[in-house]
């Protein structure tokens, strides 16, 4: 399991220091950032850049969620590839099997083409608000939603860890999950609903934690950061 440190402070300014903060801790060889809607439109490319700057073993997953018709996303997804240090990306699932297959297409010969993540359902989503808008219940969709990724050629899902192992059983063992919300030691769960502690996650058999709030909004985020690289 690997930790993804969410990036939604208000400025560049304020994730570049939290970076450099974890930086200087000696087991971060395989910790991702997660740069996401707020900070790219603000931020762009530049902001990728800087963050390779300071090292570049942190690992990049671009959270842009890329939802259109299939060539459109495919067209999007062919450019966020040829950046050239994005290291995985996502796009929905419920934009259909046509279109998540028309993106791998697209990127397959690209030379070390980034990961590539499908959303199944957000995390924000209780089951009664899923239901309203997907007329199913979130479990079943999230499964039909992976079993679609898998058969496109996806690399992988973004789902709730409540539903990591029920993916990996019906795809693969080796497809991977990304699970938003986790409160690594049981922390407030705000305005995400499927949330899970570490534990939990691991039991789940859950590939990538999605850690924000609990680490930027910490006094200490390196130490947080340190003692959630311990527990995985």
């Amino acid at each position: 399991m690997k930790l993804c440190i969410s990036l939604d402070l208000p400025t560049a300014k304020e994730n570049i220091e939290l970076v450099k903060k974890v930086n200087e801790l000696e087991n971060i060889s395989e910790v991702w950032l997660k740069v996401g809607f707020r900070s790219f439109i603000r931020d762009g490319q530049k902001f990728l850049e800087d963050l390779k700057a300071i090292n570049n073993s942190f690992k990049l997953f671009l959270d842009l969620k890329l939802y259109d018709i299939p060539n459109t996303m495919a067209d999007a997804a062919f450019e966020i590839s040829n950046f050239g240090i994005v290291d995985m990306f996502n796009i929905h699932a419920s934009s259909g099997r046509i279109a998540m297959q028309t993106v791998m297409q697209r990127i397959k010969d690209i030379p070390n083409r980034p990961i590539v993540l499908a959303v199944t359902a957000l995390t924000s989503f209780d089951n009664d608000n899923f239901r309203s808008v997907y007329n199913e219940d979130i479990d079943t969709k999230a499964r039909r939603f992976a079993i679609d990724a898998f058969d496109s050629g996806i690399d992988g899902v973004v789902c709730s860890a409540h539903e990591s192992r029920d993916i990996k059983s019906c795809t693969a063992d080796d497809f991977i999950t990304l699970c938003p919300g986790i409160r690594p030691f049981g922390e407030d769960s705000q305005d995400q609903k499927r949330v899970a502690d570490l534990d939990f996650a691991k039991k789940e058999l859950v590939d990538y934690i999605v850690v924000g709030r609990p680490i930027y909004k910490s006094e200490e985020p390196k130490e947080v950061v340190n003692k959630i690289l311990e527990n995985i």
